[in-house]
């Protein structure tokens, strides 16, 4: 079954090219399977310009939500190849790596070259579908952290306004979360109550887990809202970040689990010791997959696969894969 925020619809794939098919699976949050999708395009890469800077964008972005930043900047090059003075039918393609490239930079640290990247898709792209291409967005985020606030929260109402133009509820959804982030003049509780309603009725689980831990975050600073609903709103994330291998996102929901109390119920100090590869391979193993098919949905070789279970094994003191679950819940 699809992962959707709790009382949210089941998203429908529509039929689509296989890399536009994995794009519509990542807006929905079904990040495992996009994963294993692109490996299989990985292995047989696309030929056309947009194609190939579409196809390194949604590897980056899987690998960034997974927090395997060491091989994500590995895509830095190729997709700096595709930004390399476009002629005019390859300007569509330079402003989906500029993206890409914008987001590496912002995971690496790099908010100024973020910003850059993503003006760069401005001046390529500026009516592009804000849904698929959410640069305005992004850029406030970039730009909040290089202590830019009055361009950022700029950014952030140009891409909610872009998105109410078109109709699209996630990209309202998207811009509300960045304008609640980068804005500390607005009502963000109110705002992100509002992103959270706009995806009632759109299939996002990833957008939603994200606006959720927010919202959960707002909610402890201020003192407002339920304990029991900040607790609801947390470890729904946590366990969808959880299923998906987003450890970043899971390592925050985490972590205002501790800060409200809650964080001791199923810690496992055995998982705190792995390394990022050793917990997704971990946790992807006891979810029942295969070494095989754990290795396609990280885009690994097999071996891979069985050198990081075998540190696990060795870290946790277990001997065999029916012993992990017991021993990453203990």
């Amino acid at each position: 079954m699809p992962h959707t925020r709790s009382g949210g619809p089941t998203t429908r794939i529509a039929p689509a090219t296989p890399l536009q098919h994995a794009g519509a699976l990542l807006r929905a949050g079904r990040v495992r399977e996009a994963a294993a999708a692109l490996s299989a395009l990985t292995a047989d890469p696309p030929h056309g310009h947009i194609e190939r800077a579409g196809l390194l964008a949604a590897r980056a972005e899987v690998l960034v939500g997974r927090g395997d930043l060491t091989t994500a900047a590995t895509l830095v090059g190729p997709l700096l190849e595709l930004v390399t003075v476009p002629g005019p039918s390859e300007q569509a393609g330079a402003a989906v790596a500029h993206h890409a490239l914008g987001e590496l930079a912002a995971a690496a640290g790099d908010v100024d070259s973020s910003v850059e990247h993503h003006a760069r898709v401005g001046v390529l792209a500026p009516g592009a579908d804000p849904e698929q291409l959410p640069w305005r967005a992004n850029q406030a985020l970039a730009l909040a952290r290089a202590r830019r606030g009055d361009d950022a929260a700029r950014q952030a109402r140009a891409h909610l306004r872009v998105g109410r133009a078109v109709g699209s509820a996630y990209a309202v959804a998207h811009g509300l979360r960045a304008l609640a982030t980068v804005s500390p003049t607005v009502d963000g509780v109110a705002l992100l109550e509002e992103a959270r309603d706009a995806l009632g009725s759109v299939g996002a689980a990833r957008l939603g887990a994200q606006v959720d831990t927010d919202l959960a975050g707002l909610l402890v600073l201020s003192g407002s809202g339920s304990s029991l609903r900040v607790l609801r709103l947390l470890r729904d994330a946590e366990t969808y970040a959880a299923t998906e291998g987003l450890w970043p996102l899971r390592q925050r929901a985490r972590r205002l689990l501790d800060l409200v109390g809650a964080g001791a119920e199923g810690r496992s100090e055995a998982l705190a010791a792995l390394t990022v590869a050793e917990r997704r391979v971990a946790e992807l193993a006891v979810q029942g997959l295969s070494n095989r098919e754990i290795a396609t949905t990280l885009v690994v070789t097999v071996k891979a696969v069985e050198w990081h279970l075998s540190r696990v094994y060795r870290k946790v003191r277990i001997t065999s894969r029916r012993e992990l679950a017991g021993a990453l819940m203990s």
